[in-house]
């Protein structure tokens, strides 16, 4: 009876023993790959280049368990396998996920914005590559890249008007290509049916609109008097009288000039609209939407041929149909100016 007591009290310690550590792994598997483990919510970037050790060193401060993503790091081997990329971990997030999110390459989308004034390839550069992986560099070499841009039907003078502004989201690894699909696929979008009818009963083009848009856009930001620019442009057009717009030959020394003088105005250049017929050969900024909008709805029925900044300084025009009261208009705003300086 006695070995028979010792024999199943050792066997009850046994099994116990084997609970204790079943319990044990159990608590560790489940603290492992199924409890969050961020102390809040982990914003990630995972450049080219980056070791699993470093990215370790970068979370570890964030974590609950630091013990555990250090562990899991190890059995899912991060270090044979990160991926870069933009990463997003929630609370709930356990250290097995972030260790194959980072080992699959599982990115969360970035916001890309694309806003502002982008009359430069050189603006359009920067603004990607200061929310993209890619190099200014890059992005600028796709801008000229006449083979690549065919693709899309555009060219490097045309590329202006294959940019929609607005706020897309993509991956931060996404190529050049990727964010030009996705351009494209925007600037599909938008011209609709109605849209396309709109530019025919103009007269106009999908590029001649994108065009006149980036010039309007050149020449105000006060957006109720869009459509009075718009309207001034197709009326001139419409006459066969040059468009003489100060933007353009502002596009041709690259923006640098505070102000076009008339010297400035002789330059030679087919975006010179005051020495070149019709429209230039492309667009002078990326159009915005609400640009294109006006140029597809001028308000033409006034029959104003010239217009210029209002004497108040407030941001809007003064709109004229005659030559002579648009010389008074603009004598009006020198005197306003001169005043100013004073």
């Amino acid at each position: 009876m006695k070995k028979q007591k010792k024999k199943y009290s050792g066997a009850l310690m046994i099994l116990s023993a084997l609970a204790i550590l079943a319990g044990v792994f159990a608590v560790g598997w489940w603290g492992d790959n199924r409890a969050g483990n961020p102390s809040a919510e982990v914003d990630l970037y995972v450049y080219p280049g980056s070791t699993a050790a470093g990215i370790l060193a970068q979370l570890k401060p964030q974590m609950r368990r630091p013990a555990s993503l250090e562990r899991v790091f190890r059995s899912k081997k991060v270090a044979d396998y990160l991926k870069p990329g933009h990463y997003s971990f929630g609370r709930s997030a356990s250290s097995a996920f972030i260790a194959r999110s980072l080992n699959n390459g599982w990115q969360t989308p970035v916001n890309l914005t694309l806003a502002g004034s982008l009359r430069l390839k050189g603006e359009i550069a920067r603004k990607i590559s200061s929310q993209m992986l890619l190099d200014s560099s890059s992005v600028a070499a796709a801008l000229n890249d006449k083979a690549l841009l065919a693709r899309y039907g555009f060219t490097p003078s045309t590329v202006f008007a294959l940019f929609v502004p607005d706020t897309y989201k993509l991956y931060w690894t996404a190529s050049m290509e990727d964010i030009l699909d996705m351009q494209k696929a925007a600037y599909d979008a938008f011209w609709t049916p109605e849209r396309d009818a709109k530019a025919r009963r103009l007269g106009l083009s999908r590029m001649d609109v994108s065009i006149l848009a980036s010039i309007v856009k050149g020449e105000s930001n006060y957006q109720p008097d869009y459509a009075k620019l718009a309207g001034v442009y197709v009326n001139r057009l419409r006459r066969g009288m040059r468009l003489q717009s100060c933007p353009t030959v502002a596009f041709v020394f690259d923006y640098k000039k505070n102000r076009i003088l008339n010297a400035d105005l002789k330059v030679d250049s087919p975006y010179n609209t005051y020495t070149h017929d019709g429209l230039p050969p492309g667009p002078i900024a990326v159009p915005d939407k609400a640009y294109l909008d006006a140029v597809l709805n001028p308000s033409t029925s006034e029959g104003y041929l010239y217009f210029c900044a209002s004497p108040s300084f407030d941001g809007t025009h003064r709109f004229a149909r005659s030559f002579s009261e648009h010389s008074a208009n603009a004598r009006e705003y020198q005197r306003a100016l001169d005043a100013r300086k004073r």
